[in-house]
C-alpha cells in the first residue's frame, strides 16, 4: 500500500521527544494510524489521546485487547495488531527493532509496506539511518538531540543507590532477589517484565512514578519506550539469555535501556552493580554520546504467503529476500508450530483445501504465552484447530478452561502462571468467529486476566514493598518533619504507618522494622510523645488506687501496662519504687510517677497489715510483749512457734492478753494473725520476704482455698511459712486448719494409740493414705493394718415376730395354756424349715446326705471383706521440724509429750493443752495437781474405795449389736406376747 505521501525518519537517542512528537503529527491529521512496540506503551499513548479528543474517536487495537468505536479516526496499535487501512497519517516507533531475531521480521514488513496517504514517520535510533536509507526512495532524515545529557556514574551496591533509580536485571530470579535487597535497605520498589500483564505493569509504574517507592527493578522491558522519571540506571548484568543463547548485551541495547536515565531537561546517569564488570571506556563514551555502530542485517520474511498446501505455506515463509541487508532471523514460534502441526497426521488429513491452511496458519500464530513447553503449545493448537474446523471453540469447554485459571490466592510466581495462561484465552477471545458470543468471552477473560493482574500487583506490592519505610525515608530526603500521633490505645503512627505502642510511660518500637528505620521511627515518635507523657503523667497520679495493682513478681501495674516494680527498702513493710519512664520524658515524669506508685504501695500495706501495724503503733505494749509484737512484724504476722519457744515461755498472762486484743494467736504450731491469713495479704506479704530476702525469682503466692499444698523441697526457706502453711511430709497444710486438727487431736490416746475420724480427715480433705503421710511429716508413727469390714445391718422386716424380738419387755408376762401349745407346733414348723434349708444348702455345696442330715453342718461362707486402718502413736524424731513447743513452767510429761501454753476465758484453749495434741487426762501422772489425779469430786487418795479408775483406750472399733432373727420361735413368742 505504498502511496505517494511523505516519508520522514525521526531519529535520534532516548529523551528526545519522538513519539510526543508523533502523537502532535497525527492530531494535525484528520485520520491516522501509530505501530508501538508494547501494549504497555500503547496503552499510555491511547490514553493520551482520549483525553485529547474523546474516546468515541480513537481505537485500542493489541492482541490481547480491542476498543474500537464507530466513529474512530485514530488507531493505536502495537507494530503486529496494526490495521490496513488507508489514513492520512502512519507512525512507527522503535524502528531499530527490524533487527530483533524474534520480532524483527514484522517491524521490517511495516517499514517496507506500511505508509500514510499524507505523512508516514519512523522513529527510531540513529543506528537505522544506512538501513532506511537504502530500503526508503525518498526518505527524509530529521535528527533530533537529547534533552538531558547523561554521564558514567561507575559502580554502586544497592545499599548506596540514589533515589529515583533504576536497576535492570535479566532473569526473573535476578529481579526478585535485588526487589527483596532493595526492600530490606530502602523501603521497597516496582517491579517490571515483560512477563506481566499489561495492567499489572501498569500499576506498578504508577506506583513509581507517584512517588510511593524510589526504586524501580525491571529487565530490558523498560528500554522500550516506557516514559519514567529515572535518574539513574544500574546495570546487574551485561549479559542475557535471548531464548537460544547466552550473549553480551550489543552496545545500541545498553544505549537503549541507559538512555531511560533522565527525563526532559534533567540529567541522567547510568552504572553497574552487583557483580557486573565496569564497562570499557569506549563503550561508556558511546553510551554518553549516542554514537553506535549502523545496524547491517534486517530481519525479514517475506510477506507473499501462499495457502494452497501446508508444505507451500512453509515454502513460502522461508523464501529468501533477495536483498544482502534482508536477510531471515531465527525461525519464529508461529512457523516452528506450523512445521509441528504439518508433521501430525490428524492435522494433515483435516487440511483439504487453501481456506483450512489459511486458518491453520492464523492458529500458529497465537502467542505461547504459557511458555510450558513447545509440545504443549502444539498440542493446544492442534485441539484450537479441531473446534475451529467445526464452527467455533465449545462455550463450555473455554468456561471450563477459564474457571480453573480464575483464581486469585497463590504466591506471585501462581498469579504469573494463571495471568499466562488467561492472556491465551483473551487472545483467542478477540479473533473474529473464534468462540460463540464474542462479546461475553472477550469480556470475560478480560476481567479474568484484570482480576489476576490485580491480584499480582498486590503480591508484588506485599512482597517488595514496606510502605512505611518507603514513606519516612521519602520524608527525610525531603527536608520535612514527620507528622507522629498517638491514639487512644497507645498506638504510635507517624505519617500514618504504625510506629510501634506507648506501653505505660515506655515506647515500644514496631518489631518489624529495620535498624535505619527503628532510629527514624524512634525519632519522629518521641517528639509526638512529649506531650502525651505529660497527659499521661497528670491523668495517672490523679487515677483512684483501684486502677493500680501489683504482681507477684513485684510489678507495679496501670491496668495493663506495667509503670515500675518495687524494690528493697529500709525494712520489709516499706519497700521503695523504680520506675518504667523513658528518658525523653524527662526527670520531671519520672519523679511525679514515682510519687504515686509510692503513695499506692503504702497504703496497700497499710490496709492489708493494718492490724500488725495497730500492735506496732500500741504504746501500752511494753516489756516482753512489745519485744514479741516486734517479732511479729518483722516476721510480717507469723511466726513459728519452735523458733521463738522460749519467748512464748517467758510471756506471761498478762502480756500475752495484750498480744490477744491484737488479734494474735498462740498456736501449738504457729503464732500468727488469722486476719493476715487471706489471700490478699499473703500475696503482698510474699512479695515483700521475696524483696527482703533478694530473691531474683518471686514464688507465688498457693491458690485461695486449698488447705493443702504439695511440699515441694526446692522452694525458698521460710516460703511456707509465710504463706500460712507448715510443711508436713510431702503435703503441707494450712496453718489454721492445723490449729484446728490439733484440736481434735487432743482428745485421743496418742500414747496408747488411736485411728482417724471422720472429722480429722473433713479438715484436711483427705484420703486416710494422705492423712497417714500427713501424720507422719507431723511426727507420728503410723501402722497399717487390715480388719474385716463390717457391713451395716439391713433393717428389719415388719413382722410381729421380729417387733417382738426388738422389743424383750413384751416377753416378761407368763404364757397362756394356748399360747404355750401354739409356740411348741411353731417351734417345731419353724425348725423343721431350717433343717430343709440347710440340706438343701448342703446338697448344692456337694455335701454328703449324712452331712446335710446333721444339725451342726453349715454352708462355706464367703471370704469377708477387709478394711485398712492405721493406728498412729506419737514419736517425735530428732528433726527440729518435728518437736513440739513447749509450754514455760511445764516440764514433759509421761510418754516425752510436750505441753502447751494456758489460754483462759478469751475463747482459746487452755493451759491444759498438751504438746501431744491431748488434754490432760485425769489419772495421768505429771497432771497439774502435783501430779496426782483428780477425781470426780476433786483430787482423792490412790487405793480408796470411790476413786476414779485410769480411763482405757483402745483403737479397735466396737463389735455391733448382735441381731434377733426374725423366723426364731422367741420372736414369734414374743410377739404373742406382746398382742397379748
Amino acid at each position: 500500500m505504498l502511496s505517494k505521501g511523505r516519508v520522514t525518519a525521526v531519529l535520534g537517542p532516548t529523551n528526545t521527544g519522538k513519539t510526543h512528537y508523533a502523537i502532535e503529527r497525527m492530531l494535525a491529521h484528520r485520520t491516522g494510524v501509530i505501530g508501538l512496540p508494547l501494549r504497555l506503551l500503547a496503552r499510555e499513548v491511547y490514553d493520551r489521546i482520549v483525553k485529547a479528543r474523546g474516546p468515541s474517536v480513537v481505537a485500542l487495537v493489541t492482541g490481547e485487547e480491542r476498543i474500537v468505536p464507530e466513529r474512530v479516526q485514530y488507531w493505536v496499535a502495537t507494530t503486529e495488531a496494526m490495521p490496513e487501512i488507508g489514513a492520512d497519517f502512519v507512525a512507527i516507533d522503535e524502528i531499530q527493532l527490524c533487527a530483533d531475531p524474534e520480532r524483527g521480521h514484522v517491524f521490517t514488513d511495516r517499514l517496507l509496506n506500511m505508509r500514510g496517504l499524507h505523512e508516514t514517520l519512523l522513529l527510531g535510533s540513529d543506528t537505522m539511518r544506512p538501513a532506511i536509507a537504502a530500503l526508503v526512495p525518498g526518505v527524509q532524515f530529521q535528527r533530533r538531540e537529547r534533552l538531558s545529557t547523561l554521564s558514567w556514574a561507575g559502580s554502586k551496591k544497592l545499599s548506596r543507590m540514589p533515589s529515583r533509580s533504576a536497576i535492570v536485571g535479566f532473569s526473573v530470579d535476578d529481579v526478585y532477589a535485588m526487589a527483596e535487597l532493595i526492600r530490606r535497605q530502602k523501603g521497597g520498589c516496582a517491579v517490571v517484565m515483560g512477563a506481566l500483564s499489561p495492567r499489572t505493569r501498569n500499576a506498578q509504574v504508577a506506583m513509581y512514578q507517584n512517588g510511593e517507592v524510589d526504586y524501580l527493578v525491571a529487565t530490558d522491558a523498560i528500554g522500550m519506550g516506557l516514559n519514567l522519571d529515572i535518574r539513574h540506571v544500574a546495570f546487574s548484568a551485561t549479559h542475557k539469555f535471548d531464548g537460544r543463547r547466552v550473549r553480551p548485551l550489543f552496545p545500541h541495547e545498553m544505549g537503549q535501556i541507559a538512555g531511560r536515565a533522565g527525563r526532559h531537561t534533567e540529567a541522567g546517569s547510568f552504572g553497574v552493580t552487583g557483580e557486573a564488570r565496569i564497562l570499557d571506556e569506549g563503550l561508556i563514551e558511546a553510551i554518553e554520546n549516542h554514537r553506535f555502530a549502523p545496524i547491517q542485517r534486517l530481519v525479514w520474511r517475506n510477506a507473499a504467503l501462499e495457502f494452497g498446501t501446508i508444505d507451500r505455506l512453509v515454502q513460502s515463509l522461508e523464501a529468501p529476500s533477495g536483498d544482502d541487508l534482508l536477510g531471515r532471523g531465527r525461525e519464529a514460534d508461529d512457523l516452528a508450530a506450523l512445521k509441528s502441526l504439518r508433521d501430525m497426521p490428524e492435522i494433515r488429513d483435516r487440511v483439504q483445501d487453501g481456506r483450512d491452511v489459511r486458518l491453520l496458519w492464523e492458529v500458529c500464530r497465537v502467542p505461547d504465552f504459557r511458555g510450558i513447553s513447545a509440545a504443549e503449545h502444539v498440542g493446544l493448537l492442534a485441539r484450537i484447530f479441531g473446534f475451529l474446523q467445526e464452527g467455533a471453540i465449545p462455550s463450555d469447554w473455554l468456561a471450563r478452561a477459564v474457571n480453573r485459571i480464575d483464581r486469585v490466592h497463590g504466591d506471585i510466581d501462581a498469579i504469573s502462571k494463571r495471568l499466562a495462561y488467561i492472556r491465551t484465552w483473551t487472545y483467542v477471545a478477540q479473533r473474529s468467529g473464534w468462540v460463540q458470543d464474542e462479546s461475553h468471552w472477550r469480556n470475560e477473560t478480560r476481567a479474568v486476566e484484570d482480576r489476576l493482574s490485580d491480584a499480582l500487583h498486590a503480591a508484588l506490592t506485599q512482597r517488595f514493598v514496606d510502605r512505611r519505610t518507603s514513606v519516612l525515608l521519602r520524608r527525610l530526603n525531603q527536608k520535612e518533619s514527620l507528622v507522629a500521633e498517638v491514639n487512644d490505645k497507645g498506638e504510635v503512627t507517624v505519617e500514618g504507618e504504625f510506629a510501634g505502642r506507648l506501653e505505660g510511660f515506655r515506647f515500644r518500637p514496631d518489631q518489624t522494622a529495620t535498624a535505619d528505620e527503628a532510629k527514624t521511627l524512634n525519632r519522629a515518635s518521641h517528639e509526638a510523645l512529649r506531650p502525651e507523657f505529660h497527659l499521661r503523667a497528670d491523668r495517672f497520679y490523679n487515677a483512684p488506687d483501684t486502677e493500680l495493682d501489683f504482681t507477684e513478681q513485684g510489678g507495679l501495674m496501670w491496668g495493663t501496662a506495667a509503670v515500675g516494680k518495687l524494690v528493697k527498702g529500709p525494712d520489709a513493710l516499706h519497700p521503695g519504687i523504680e520506675v518504667f519512664v523513658d528518658d525523653e520524658a524527662g526527670p520531671e515524669i519520672a519523679e511525679k510517677v514515682r510519687r504515686r506508685l509510692q503513695h499506692f504501695i503504702d497504703r496497700k500495706t497499710a490496709s492489708l497489715f493494718e492490724p500488725l501495724l495497730a500492735m506496732q503503733r500500741d504504746e501500752g505494749l511494753a516489756g516482753l510483749a512489745r519485744g514479741f509484737a516486734f517479732r511479729l512484724v518483722e516476721s510480717l504476722g507469723v511466726l513459728p512457734r519452735e523458733g521463738v519457744a522460749a519467748e512464748v515461755k517467758e510471756l506471761d498472762q498478762e502480756a500475752r492478753g495484750l498480744l490477744r486484743k491484737h488479734g494474735v494467736r498462740f498456736g501449738q504450731f504457729t503464732i500468727f494473725l488469722p486476719a493476715l491469713l487471706k489471700p490478699a495479704p499473703t500475696r503482698l506479704r510474699l512479695v515483700l520476704w521475696s524483696l527482703a530476702e533478694g530473691l531474683d525469682e518471686f514464688p507465688e503466692s498457693p491458690p485461695p482455698g486449698l488447705v493443702t499444698i504439695p511440699h515441694i523441697p526446692e522452694v525458698p526457706e521460710g516460703y511456707y511459712t509465710l504463706s500460712g502453711y507448715r510443711p508436713a511430709g510431702e503435703r503441707a497444710i494450712r496453718i489454721d486448719m492445723l490449729e484446728r486438727l490439733a484440736d481434735l487431736l487432743r482428745s485421743q490416746d496418742t500414747r496408747g494409740g488411736f485411728e482417724a475420724n471422720p472429722d480429722m480427715l473433713s479438715i484436711t480433705g483427705m484420703t486416710l493414705e494422705q492423712f497417714a503421710g500427713l501424720m507422719q511429716g507431723l511426727g507420728y508413727a503410723a501402722e497399717k493394718g487390715e480388719r474385716v469390714k463390717l457391713k451395716a445391718p439391713e433393717p428389719a422386716v415388719p413382722e410381729p415376730a421380729a417387733e417382738a424380738a426388738a422389743n424383750p419387755e413384751a416377753t416378761d408376762a407368763p404364757m397362756t395354756e394356748e399360747e404355750s401349745v401354739l409356740a411348741a407346733e411353731t417351734r417345731a414348723k419353724w425348725e423343721a424349715e431350717q433343717a430343709e434349708k440347710r440340706r438343701a444348702e448342703a446338697e448344692a455345696a456337694g455335701e454328703t446326705g449324712e452331712a446335710a442330715e446333721g444339725e451342726a453342718s453349715e454352708a462355706a461362707e464367703p471370704a469377708p471383706e477387709m478394711e485398712v486402718f492405721y493406728t498412729f502413736r506419737w514419736a517425735p524424731r530428732p528433726r527440729a521440724n518435728h518437736r513440739r513447743p513447749q509450754g514455760e513452767g511445764q516440764g514433759r510429761r509421761q510418754g516425752g509429750q510436750p505441753r502447751g501454753d494456758q489460754q483462759r476465758g478469751d475463747g482459746q484453749r487452755g493451759d491444759g493443752q498438751r504438746g501431744d495434741g491431748r488434754p490432760d487426762q485425769p489419772g495421768e501422772r505429771g497432771a497439774r495437781d502435783g501430779g496426782q489425779p483428780r477425781g470426780k469430786g476433786g483430787p482423792t487418795k490412790g487405793g480408796k474405795p470411790g476413786a476414779q479408775k485410769p480411763k482405757t483406750f483402745s483403737s479397735r472399733p466396737e463389735r455391733p449389736e448382735r441381731k434377733i432373727d426374725p423366723d426364731s420361735p422367741f420372736a414369734i413368742l414374743a410377739t404373742l406376747k406382746d398382742k397379748k
